[in-house]
C-alpha cells in the first residue's frame, strides 16, 4: 500500500472519516477520528495526541505524541454509514523528535522481532484461536448474563442460536480481507471461536485486535454483547486465545525436521524448551486480569500445568499434527485479555532464550495430567502456573529474559498498574464470601 493508492481508494468509496487507531498497554484499542480533510496531514505523520490521557504512556510533562499510519494497515469498514463511510489505520506511536515511543506495544514488539533476526530467523508466524461469549443485551442496550443459546462444541442452529451472528462476523472478516480458516460453537453455552490464518507476529497481533473491534460491533448489531473476558461464568469453559507459533527461514519452517522425533526439529526443541522455563514468569503477560486466573483451573480443558505433549491438550503447549509448512508449538495459556503485541513479544523472547542457550525440552507428558496426584506431577517434572495475579507479578518481576522483553517502561508501568488492580480486588467483599460467611459466623 502506497500514499496514491490510499487516496484513491477513500476518493472511489466516499470514506468521509479516519481512524488512527492505537493500542494502550493494557490491549485497549484507542484511536483519534479525524475528517478525511485532514488525512494527508495524517500521512506526512503530523497528527498529535495528548500521550498522558492514555493509561501507562507518559506524565503530562511528556505529553506529545505523533501517530504515524501504517500504510498497510488501511482498511474500510464495511458497516458504516452509507452517506459517508469509515476507514482506519492502525499507527505506531512516535515521539516528537521522530524516535519510536518506547511506551508502544507495537513498537515493542518490532523491537523483540529485530532481536529474532539476528538470531538467524526471518519471520515469527502467529496463529491465533480467539474464543468470546455473546449475551443478550437488556432494554438499555446493557449486557445481562442471559446466554443467546444453549448450543455446545460444534451444535448448529437451532440449538446455537448465534450461528447468524457469528456467520456476519465471518462475512464482514472476509471482506476486510481475512483468510477465515474455522467458525464454529464452543464447549460453553454462548462461547465462540473464529480462526484466522496464520501471519507475522506484527500482522496477526494487529488481525487480533481488528477482530475483537467487529466481533463486538457486529454482537451489538444482533442485539448481542460479545465479551472476551476470560471467564465470565461459573461452572464452564472460560474463553481461551490458543497462539500457534513457528520460525522460519526464509520459505523454510525451521520447527520442521522429517528426521526428527515427532518430525520436530532440534530448533524446536529448544524454543519448546526456553517456553517452558519462562512459563510461569511471562503468565503476568498473557494473562493479565485477575479474571484470567479463574479459566487456569483444572477440569476445564485450560492448561493449568507446565508440560508438553503431541497427543493431549492437558499440558501448557501441544504440537498439532500437522507437519511440513505448518509445523507449529500451540501455547494453550494465552487468554483474550492480553494485550496481543506483548503477549508475542514475551513468547518469541522465551523460545529464543531456549535456542540461544540450546536448551533440551524435558520428555512429553501424554498422560492426562488432571487426573495425575500433586506426587506423580512431581515425579515428572511438572509445575503449575501462577494460581492468581498476584503470584503471576512476583514470578515476572524475577525473570530478566520477560522483563527485557517488555521494556524498561512498559515493565514498570504495566507492574504498577496490574499491582493497583490486585489491591482493589484483594480489598473487595465478594458475595461468595457473604453466602459462605454470613450466617456461619
Amino acid at each position: 500500500m502506497n500514499r496514491e493508492t490510499v487516496l484513491e481508494m477513500v476518493k472511489e468509496n466516499n470514506v468521509r472519516y479516519i481512524r488512527l487507531q492505537f493500542t494502550d498497554l493494557f490491549g485497549a484499542i484507542k484511536n483519534v477520528e479525524i475528517p478525511v480533510s485532514q488525512l494527508s496531514k495524517a500521512l506526512d505523520n503530523k497528527m498529535m495526541f495528548d500521550g498522558s490521557s492514555i493509561e501507562g504512556f507518559v506524565r503530562i510533562e511528556e505529553s506529545d505524541m505523533y501517530l504515524y499510519p501504517d500504510l498497510d494497515t488501511f482498511v474500510i469498514f464495511p458497516w458504516t454509514s452509507e452517506n459517508g463511510k469509515v476507514a482506519r489505520f492502525i499507527c505506531d506511536i512516535y515521539h516528537p523528535d521522530g524516535t519510536p515511543f518506547e511506551g508502544d506495544p507495537r513498537n515493542n514488539l518490532r523491537r523483540v522481532l529485530k532481536e529474532m533476526e539476528k538470531v538467524g530467523f526471518t519471520n515469527f508466524n502467529v496463529g491465533p484461536e480467539p474464543e468470546f461469549f455473546l449475551f443478550k443485551l437488556d432494554a438499555k442496550g446493557e449486557p445481562t448474563l442471559e446466554l443467546n443459546d444453549k448450543g455446545g462444541y460444534f451444535d448448529l442452529a437451532p440449538t446455537d442460536s448465534g450461528e447468524n451472528c457469528r456467520r456476519d462476523i465471518v462475512l464482514e472478516l472476509q471482506e476486510m480481507g481475512f483468510e477465515i480458516e474455522a467458525s464454529h460453537h464452543e464447549v460453553a453455552p454462548g462461547q465462540h471461536e473464529i480462526d484466522f490464518k496464520y501471519q507475522d507476529a506484527l500482522k496477526a497481533c494487529d488481525d487480533i485486535q481488528t477482530f475483537k473491534l467487529v466481533v463486538k460491533t457486529i454482537a451489538r448489531k444482533h442485539g448481542l454483547h460479545a465479551t472476551f473476558m476470560p471467564k465470565p461464568l461459573f461452572g464452564v469453559n472460560g474463553s481461551g486465545m490458543h497462539a500457534n507459533v513457528s520460525l522460519f527461514k526464509g520459505e523454510e519452517n525451521v520447527f520442521y525436521d522429517p528426521n526428527g522425533v515427532l518430525e520436530l526439529s532440534s530448533v524446536a526443541g529448544n524454543f519448546i524448551a526456553g517456553i517452558l522455563k519462562h512459563a510461569q514468569n511471562f503468565t503476568a503477560v498473557t494473562n493479565p486480569i485477575v479474571n484470567s486466573y479463574k479459566r487456569l483451573v483444572p477440569g476445564y480443558e485450560a492448561p493449568c500445568y507446565v508440560a508438553w505433549s503431541a497427543r493431549n491438550r492437558s499440558p501448557l503447549i501441544r504440537i498439532p499434527a500437522s507437519r511440513g509448512l505448518s509445523t507449529r508449538v500451540e501455547i494453550r495459556s494465552v487468554d483474550p485479555s492480553a494485550n496481543p503485541y506483548l503477549a508475542m513479544a514475551v513468547l518469541l523472547a522465551a523460545g529464543l532464550d531456549g535456542i540461544k542457550n540450546n536448551m533440551a525440552a524435558p520428555n512429553a507428558i501424554d498422560q492426562n495430567i488432571y487426573a495425575m496426584s500433586k506426587e506423580e506431577r512431581k515425579k515428572y517434572g511438572i509445575t503449575d502456573l501462577p494460581a492468581d495475579l498476584a503470584q503471576a507479578l512476583k514470578y515476572l518481576k524475577e525473570d530478566n529474559v520477560i522483563t527485557d522483553a517488555l521494556g524498561k517502561h512498559i515493565f514498570e508501568r504495566f507492574i504498577e498498574a496490574k499491582q493497583i488492580e490486585w489491591d482493589l480486588f484483594r480489598k473487595q467483599v465478594h458475595p461468595w464470601e457473604r453466602d459462605q460467611y454470613m450466617t456461619q459466623y
